[in-house]
């Protein structure tokens, strides 16, 4: 059996030494799109180290972080990494993350979902240093074909959509080039580079990283609704509703609420094809 639901949650947690410093920050910012206008000011606190602060979803590849690889090679799991898909991703921000850092990163299988054509593994995953919990981080890995197994279906977190006109809508273009460039930060599953494995995986070329959306995303509400203070994020989730090929423009919807930011994403050139749903910004 592929998926030993029962061993993988039961697995010892994997822990490992994860560190980062102020180029780790600025890749993983030019990944999600920072830097245009290169001279902005607002730009420079991505992208220049004198003025840098940290986008917080940077915390999923803090390390060269790679959930989905990682997830996949634990205990009681034994799937072909052309049949996964990152569904979801929460993250929660304990404190601001420092420019440079060295942190314990403990991952482990959460949970495991039957929702009948497939399987979802929440792999979690906690950080933390000599001050204390830096952040929890889970990703929801979608595997294809591995579900009827008689497990529970999960939990159902999806958000209604407000019944007015979003507070904000702005647009953001994925460069040709931007997968190639994120994945440098620690995803290298050939999904998004090679055109040979992205039709194993039933698609025409490569896709961009779920994650790289969601930075994107993240980056566009702290610059339009929170006034570029990456601070006020507690937190930050999403599930992944549809994919984006590189070259095409995000469509980003924002309401403005009392406990966030919420919002939803859809592909500008594909008649607003879902993108990012159910996701909301926590803030403080």
């Amino acid at each position: 059996m592929p998926i030993d639901a029962a061993r993988a949650v039961a697995a010892e947690p994997r822990s490992a030494t994860v560190t980062w410093d102020h180029k780790d920050i600025q890749l993983y910012h030019l990944g999600v799109g920072a830097g245009r206008p290169a001279t902005d000011p607002d730009e420079l606190r991505y992208t220049l180290e004198s003025r840098l602060h940290v986008l917080p979803s940077f915390v999923t590849v803090a390390g060269a972080g790679r959930g989905v690889v990682s997830g996949i090679t634990l205990p009681g799991l034994d799937i072909p990494l052309a049949s996964v898909l990152h569904g979801g991703q929460r993250i929660a921000l304990h404190r601001p993350i420092p420019l440079t850092g060295t942190a314990t990163s403990t991952s482990r299988i959460a949970a495991v979902y039957d929702k009948g054509k497939a399987a979802v593994l929440v792999l979690r995953t906690e950080a933390a240093d000599d001050d204390g919990p830096l952040w929890t981080s889970d990703s929801q890995l979608f595997v294809r074909g591995e579900g009827g197994f008689g497990g529970e279906r999960g939990p159902s977190e999806r958000l209604e959509v407000p019944g007015r006109a979003p507070d904000r809508t702005v647009e953001r273009h994925i460069r040709e080039d931007q997968a190639l460039l994120y994945r440098l930060s620690g995803d290298l599953n050939p999904l998004h580079a090679d055109p040979d494995f992205a039709k194993l995986a039933g698609f025409d070329r490569p896709i961009l990283h779920g994650l790289c959306t969601y930075g994107t995303t993240l980056k566009a509400v702290i610059d339009t609704l929170l006034g570029g203070d990456v601070t006020r994020v507690r937190s930050y989730r999403a599930r992944f509703a549809g994919v984006v090929f590189p070259g095409e423009t995000l469509r980003i919807r924002m309401w403005d609420l009392p406990r966030g930011v919420q919002v939803v994403v859809t592909a500008a050139d594909r008649d607003d094809a879902p993108v990012l749903a159910d996701t909301l910004v926590e803030t403080v």
